[in-house]
C-alpha cells in the first residue's frame, strides 16, 4: 500500500482564505482590524526568519503585525515591561514571543507576563494548565499542535480509543499535542530519550506524531500498517545537488514509512504551513474575544 500524502499547504490555504474574509467582515462590521504583535529577542537567525514568516502571513490575510526586536542582552525587566506595554495596547490582539529565549532570560516569567487573553502561542501558564485538565478549555491551543490534530481530522483519524504514539515531550510540541489527545479520548504514550525499545512502541500507534528533530529517525518497520503518520521535524541534511547546498527533510524516513503508513505529512508541506494558519486563526479569535468585551 502507499500512503495518502496529507497536503498541509493546500489545508492551510483554505484555512488563511477563511481568516482573510473574517477579517474583512470584522473591519466592514465593526471597523476593526485584529493586531499580532511579535517579540523578538537576539539574534537567531531562524527566529528571524520565522518572524519574518509570520508578518508577511498577517499582512496577506489583513491582521496588522507590529514587530519589536530587543538586543540579545536585554534584561529580563526590558522583555517584561516590552510585554506589559503591549497588554495595555488596544490595536495589539495577540502577542507573540518568538522562542527560544537567550539563556539568561526566564522564559517561563515571560510568557506568564503576557494577557492570558493576547496569549495566540498558547503558553501561558494557564492557558496550558487548563489543556491539562479535564473539563477545561484553554483560551489558546499553541499553533503547532492545533495543526497536527487538524490534519489528523483531515486525514479521517478516529480519536476515541486509538492508540496515539507522540515521539518527543517538548513544551511547545510533544506535551501539548499529547494533551489534546487525550481530549480527544486518545490512548497515549510519549516516548522520550529514556524511552525502551522504542520501534516497539511505535508499532501499536494508529496514530503516530513524530517531533524530535532527528532526521529520518522513524523507519518503515516502526509503523503500523494503515497508521496516520505526522511529521512535525524540520530538519536540514547536507544536500551538495540542491542549490542552497542542503536540503528538509522530517522525523520520519518519507519514502519508506509511504509504503506501509495509510496516511502520511510531507517535509515541508505538511506541518510547517499549518502552525502559521492556526497563528493567523488564533489572533482573530483574540480580536473577537476583544470585540465582545467592548
Amino acid at each position: 500500500m502507499t500512503a495518502t500524502i496529507i497536503d498541509g499547504k493546500a489545508v492551510a490555504a483554505r484555512l488563511r482564505a477563511e481568516v482573510a474574509e473574517e477579517v474583512k467582515k470584522m473591519v466592514a462590521e465593526h471597523g476593526v482590524r485584529p493586531g499580532l504583535a511579535a517579540v523578538l529577542v537576539g539574534e537567531n537567525p531562524a527566529s528571524h526568519t520565522y518572524v519574518r514568516m509570520k508578518r508577511k502571513a498577517c499582512d496577506e490575510v489583513g491582521i496588522d503585525s507590529y514587530g519589536y526586536e530587543l538586543p540579545e542582552n536585554a534584561s529580563q525587566e526590558e522583555v517584561e515591561e516590552l510585554v506589559r506595554k503591549l497588554n495595555a495596547d488596544p490595536k495589539v490582539n495577540g502577542i507573540l514571543v518568538q522562542l527560544p529565549l537567550p539563556s539568561h532570560l526566564n522564559e517561563e516569567a515571560i510568557l506568564a507576563a503576557i494577557d492570558i487573553e493576547k496569549d495566540v502561542d498558547g503558553f501561558h501558564p494557564i492557558n496550558i494548565g487548563r489543556l491539562a485538565m479535564k473539563g477545561r478549555e484553554p483560551l489558546f491551543v499553541p499553533a503547532t499542535p492545533k495543526g497536527v490534530i487538524y490534519l489528523l481530522e483531515e486525514a479521517g483519524a478516529q480519536f476515541e480509543g486509538a492508540n496515539a504514539v507522540v515521539l518527543g515531550r517538548s513544551n511547545i510540541v510533544g506535551m501539548p499535542t499529547a494533551l489534546l489527545l487525550v481530549h480527544k479520548n486518545s490512548t497515549v504514550t510519549i516516548v522520550h530519550s529514556r524511552t525502551r525499545d522504542i520501534p516497539s512502541v511505535t508499532r501499536e500507534a494508529d496514530i503516530l506524531v513524530a517531533a524530535v528533530g532527528r532526521p529520518k529517525m522513524v523507519k518503515g518497520d516502526w509503523v503500523k500498517p494503515g497508521a496516520i503518520v505526522i511529521d512535525v521535524g524540520v530538519n536540514r541534511v547536507d544536500d551538495p545537488t540542491a542549490k542552497k547546498g542542503y536540503r528538509l527533510v522530517g522525523d520520519v524516513d518519507f519514502d519508506e514509512v509511504k509504503e506501509v503508513a495509510g496516511a502520511l505529512t510531507p517535509v515541508p508541506g505538511g506541518v510547517g504551513p499549518m502552525t502559521i494558519a492556526m497563528l493567523l486563526k488564533n489572533t482573530l479569535r483574540a480580536a473577537q474575544i476583544a470585540l465582545a468585551k467592548k
